[in-house]
């Protein structure tokens, strides 16, 4: 490595990569889409001699195994693993989607690294989604580096971006994001652009010329050396400072000349704190160069500067009851604590799980206990069970390369765990740990299905439990209220995945129908009803008759029954009977066939007959009774309202109130939060905020995020009240 002098240590002598921790670096890509990121892999993969050809494994099959859904979208949805070999240690990349939709995959990722690369095209800048993302790795102290991107397009500018990137991610201290490398222009063509052709090294004062072939190491000329001095003084006393090496600091300002192997050290040390984050500038598409430009600078950066994921802080551990139990540590003869971090169908090996190892061993055929808990909500049965390990493999594209073993720090698909979800956690069956679980984004566009045949009828429960088994952060809601299958999505991109697995991956086919609210009734003023049911038909009859008033009761109050009736003219058998018709009424609704609600309903006088009278005719004569009594009232339909809490920058406060106002919204306050964003407490209703998870990207440029909760009913103005009645009785 031309700017790395440290080498795995701690790994046996003559131990092959990937049998110790030490010899692991586990790099997730983080960026949007169009950033270059599954560029980059691809490049990373053929410098790193992984592949003979860009795209390509030795086989012919596609580096990358992306499903028909990637096809046909032209992009990532999901997270894909691709190992490579540099240098004797085995780099896990973790390669995920860029598109806001599927950042379940991405904090996946982020879960199985102990690094990232945060990948920002030259061409585009940094966009709010990657901001936040940032800002979700610097509170857990994640290490992170930046690869700038696109360098060979026209307006590309390495300078200018490195500004922005410190402005977004330095916060108060630029100099905690800094080059290793400056890229080396060739001469302007036509278009005045001159294209980059190289990088000056500012740790080894060395040129690396791309312009041929092969990469050329060659020594600065006079020209280059002042431009490399400067910025390599501002490097070095960034990494010195952010590594904490106080004595090194002395050295350095006393005009110590520093040796490149203490300076990588307090780099990786720097690196390592989540203090100093590293820019690097990469052309992995430019023509030219056998290797695309940048990529071996990569993979030494990764080697050399990125931490093993023996200085990664590993989640907490409980017993599957909730028992605390204490810190793991990854070392591969300790404990076995693993989780699994993705999971798949294949339709020939079945169940695959990706699982990162985080202490212990995971070896093939060995039975370990399996845990999931605390994702009731979302679909998820707890559950606590032993299964047997089948195959360990390490995938790389269509291929699945058998391991022997998988140690701690290492990532590595098991097949065959029928029982394990994503989130699970793996662990000795007689000893079952449970791991804290990561945070996953709250499912907020609601899609209601329906089978389009009987056939997927009979096969709809079956997939949607596999679909959510896969992705913990899609919800399956069987709502009681409206009868709908509901799947909560991100987006609406995450929504056409989810529907296209379950046809290609399952077999189901569905339909998608409206989403509809559950709404209620209740009466706007009191009322009375007379319930009469008299029949005689010869043999045995049917005579009861009630009286009932009902009054408003304050909202949230449910059904009150009290009965009032006085000399036994409903013979006191009978009382129950008339709650229990008046009961079901109600929850069958008296106008709109929503649930009435928050009613007061007294029973007040009534007759019977000695022989006719029975339990089936006074249930009847109470529903009677009630549907008089609303007949002759006004009645409120009440909608649910949603207690919305927004956080978005301070640009788009006033694009999200005035939205709020138009959805018949109230805002109840707002408070600045951390640094230039607000948080917006609001309530509106839920029939105006079905696709606000959409909405709200579109805002706030993709910044906006919300959070919502359901705090009551309230009745419905009366124009849209009718509206809602007119298109329900014309079968709307």
């Amino acid at each position: 490595m031309a700017d790395k002098a440290r080498t795995p240590s701690g790994a046996p002598r003559g131990a092959r990569a990937a049998d110790h921790p030490s010899a692991l670096r586990n790099v997730v890509l983080v960026g949007p889409s169009g950033s270059g990121k599954t560029t980059l892999v691809e490049a990373l993969a053929l410098a790193s001699g992984a592949v003979q050809r860009a795209g390509r494994v030795e086989d012919g099959a596609a580096l990358s195994d992306y499903d028909a859904i990637e096809h046909r979208q032209h992009r990532s949805v999901q997270l894909s693993l691709v190992p490579l070999e540099w240098d004797g240690i085995r780099i896990n990349v973790l390669d995920t989607p860029g598109y806001a939709d599927f950042v379940g995959e991405l904090r996946a990722g982020l879960r199985a690294a102990d690094a990232a690369l945060f990948v920002v095209s030259a061409a585009d800048g940094v966009d709010a989604g990657t901001r936040l993302i940032w800002q979700e790795c610097a509170d857990v102290g994640m290490p992170r580096a930046i690869v700038i991107t696109h360098l060979e397009a026209s307006r590309a500018d390495f300078s200018e971006m490195t500004r922005r990137c410190q402005e977004a991610f330095g916060g108060d201290d630029p100099d905690a994001v800094l080059p290793l490398y400056l890229p080396l222009h060739g001469q302007p063509g036509a278009d005045g652009h001159a294209p980059v052709q190289g990088l000056y090294g500012l740790l080894s004062r060395r040129v690396f010329d791309y312009s041929g072939r092969e990469r050329v190491d060659r020594a600065p000329d006079d020209g280059e050396g002042p431009v490399i001095e400067e910025a390599r003084n501002r490097l070095i006393e960034g990494i010195i400072a952010e590594s904490e090496d106080e004595t090194l600091m002395d050295r350095y300002l006393g005009g110590e000349n520093v040796d490149v192997t203490t300076l990588v050290s307090d780099l990786e040390k720097a690196v390592a704190r989540g203090a100093f984050h590293p820019v690097l500038a990469a052309a992995p598409a430019a023509p030219g160069a056998r290797h695309g430009l940048g990529t071996l600078e990569l993979l030494e950066l990764v080697t050399g500067g990125f931490p093993t994921p023996e200085e990664h802080p590993l989640p907490a551990v409980t017993s599957p009851d909730g028992a605390p139990r204490p810190a793991l540590r990854c070392d591969p003869a300790g404990q076995l604590a693993a989780e699994v971090v993705k999971t798949t169908s294949d339709p020939y090996v079945g169940r695959i799980s990706m699982v990162r190892v985080f202490s212990g061993t995971l070896r093939p055929d060995s039975v370990v206990h399996v845990s999931g808990h605390g994702l009731a909500d979302r679909g998820h049965e707890d559950h606590d069970v032993d299964e047997r390990v089948g195959a360990l493999t390490s995938p790389f594209g269509a291929q699945q390369r058998t391991l022997a073993h998988a140690v701690a720090g290492d990532v590595a698909c098991v097949a065959k765990l029928t029982r394990a979800e994503t989130g699970d956690t793996l662990s000795g069956k007689d000893d079952p740990l449970l791991m804290t679980p990561w945070r996953m984004p709250d499912p907020l566009l609601p899609v209601a299905i329906r089978a389009h045949s009987k056939a997927d009828e009979d096969k709809l429960s079956q997939g949607l439990a596999r679909l959510v088994a896969e992705d913990p952060t899609m919800r399956l809601e069987q709502s009681p209220a409206t009868h709908q299958i509901v799947l909560w999505c991100l987006g609406e991109a995450h929504r056409d995945v989810a529907l296209e697995r379950l046809r290609s991956r399952y077999g189901v086919r569905v339909d998608t129908e409206p989403h509809r609210i559950a709404l209620r009734e209740t009466f706007a003023a009191p009322s009375s009803g007379r319930g009469r049911h008299v029949k005689q038909s010869g043999g045995h009859g049917q005579f009861a008759i009630c009286e009932i008033r009902v009054e408003p009761l304050p909202v949230g109050t449910g059904i009150e029954f009290a009965d009032r009736v006085v000399g036994g003219a409903v013979p006191r058998q009978f009382i129950p009977s008339v709650e229990k018709g008046v009961r079901a009424q109600a929850a069958k609704g008296v106008t709109t066939g929503h649930p009435l609600v928050d009613v007061r309903i007294t029973l007040l006088d009534g007759k019977a007959h000695s022989v006719d009278s029975s339990d089936a005719a006074f249930q009847t004569a109470g529903a009677l009774a009630l549907r008089e009594a609303a007949a002759a009232a006004s009645i409120h339909l009440l909608e649910p309202y949603a207690e919305l809490t927004i956080q978005v920058p301070d640009d788009y406060v006033g694009a999200v109130l005035s939205d709020l106002a138009g959805r018949r919204g109230r805002v109840l306050g707002t408070e600045q939060s951390d640094g230039s964003t607000t948080l917006v407490r609001a309530e509106a209703p839920e029939l105006e905020i079905s696709r606000y998870a959409v909405d709200l990207r579109s805002l706030s440029h993709g910044s906006g995020r919300f959070a919502r909760a359901y705090v009551r009913h309230e009745a419905m103005p009366g124009q849209i009240a009718d509206r809602i009645r007119e298109a329900e009785e014309n079968g709307g």
